[in-house]
C-alpha cells in the first residue's frame, strides 16, 4: 500500500479509468459481433456506422491506440463483406 498521498490518488485514478476502459473495450466487442451477426441483412450498414463510431470514439479517448483502431475498422469491414457475399 502507498504511504505518499499522490500516489493514494493515483492509484484511485488508475482504478476508475481500468474500470472504464474495459467497459469502453467490452462494448467494441461487443458491437463488432453485432455488425458482422448484421452482415447481409437490412440493418448491416447501420451497424457497421454504429461500431465504427465506437471504435473511433474509444481511440480519441485514449482507450486503444489509432493504428488499433485503424486496424479494428479495416477488418472488420473486411469480415462484414465477406459474410455479406457467403
Amino acid at each position: 500500500m502507498a504511504n505518499i498521498k499522490s500516489q493514494i490518488k493515483r492509484n484511485r485514478q488508475n482504478e476508475k479509468r481500468r474500470i472504464r476502459n474495459r467497459a469502453v473495450r467490452s462494448e467494441l466487442l461487443t458491437r463488432e459481433k453485432a455488425a458482422i451477426a448484421a452482415a447481409g441483412t437490412d440493418n448491416e450498414a447501420e451497424a457497421l456506422r454504429q461500431t465504427v463510431k465506437r471504435i473511433d470514439r474509444a481511440a480519441t479517448k485514449g482507450v486503444i491506440h489509432k493504428n488499433a483502431a485503424a486496424r479494428r475498422k479495416s477488418r472488420l469491414v473486411a469480415r462484414v463483406r465477406n459474410a455479406a457475399e457467403g
